[in-house]
């Protein structure tokens, strides 16, 4: 299974929820593989700690490593497992990102090298039983490969009415992925993060969607204090804290994406 967690939107959750997806996978016994596609590493900084982008860029080699390869012609290229390395948490292996993504992304596109991805995953996918991508929060070079390379993509989304227009074209972009490049691609939903119950407007907005017939998931994340915490000691939610109540819910969004 090969997921992307995508919106063109920033700030709305995207590391947050793949890492933490992606560690509670490994906590259930998968070998489960993050790979960053984000030039911002936020999603390799959480999962490696930030000693590990002291010097301003990440350990190699990584996504933009391979991405680089692709542009100079050699005969004998990395092995696919080269790019990977272990987080300090079992079963739990991330692809980096790094800064260079955003130097190269240009070359890339003109060299037409958007199915690249989609072959390194596929070779992954004998060594991992889930692969989750995360990516950055824009319709480019990078989302349009990761939306080739998956198999299943999760929408994450916060409740305000510019989050709601974006949807609509993000919903689009998918789509036309789909038809022009990816026909296995599905849309596994879209997750509501930092909802607050108590509050009305969050609450009208979920149900105006689920009204509209867009693909919303039952399972929504509350906004809580412990997602910084998380971030800061570069610990996923389900290893620092695993009985609290936003370790719940992503536990129940995880059991829902894989119905059961």
């Amino acid at each position: 299974m090969r997921r992307v967690v995508f919106n063109q939107k920033g700030g709305v959750g995207k590391s947050s929820i793949t890492v933490n997806l992606a560690a509670i996978s490994a906590a259930e016994g998968n070998r489960t593989l993050v790979v960053d596609l984000d030039p911002q590493c936020n999603a390799s900084q959480y999962l490696l700690g930030m000693p590990a982008y002291s010097n301003g860029e990440g350990p190699k080699p990584n996504i933009g490593t391979f991405f680089a390869q692709t542009l100079s012609f050699r005969l004998k290229e990395k092995d696919a497992r080269e790019y990977v390395h272990a987080t300090p948490f079992q079963n739990l292996f991330v692809l980096p990102s790094d800064g260079e993504l955003g130097e190269i992304e240009h070359m890339l596109e003109s060299k037409h090298k958007i199915y690249k991805l989609r072959g390194l995953l596929k070779s992954l996918s004998k060594d991992f039983d889930t692969i989750f991508v995360d990516t950055p929060p824009a319709y480019n070079f990078y989302t349009l490969s990761a939306l080739i390379a998956a198999d299943r993509v999760l929408i994450p989304f916060d409740c305000d009415a510019f989050s709601r227009k974006a949807l609509y074209t993000l919903l689009e972009n998918i789509q036309e992925a789909r038809e022009d490049h990816n026909d296995e691609l599905q849309v596994e939903g879209i997750v509501v993060n930092q909802f607050q119950p108590r509050a009305r407007l969050p609450q009208e907005l979920v149900a105006s969607l689920v009204e509209e017939g867009l693909p919303m998931l039952n399972s929504k994340l509350s906004a809580s204090v412990v997602m910084r915490e998380s971030h800061e000691q570069a610990t996923p939610l389900v290893n620092l804290q695993p009985k609290h109540k936003l370790t719940e819910e992503y536990r129940a969004l995880f059991h829902e994406l894989h119905g059961h």
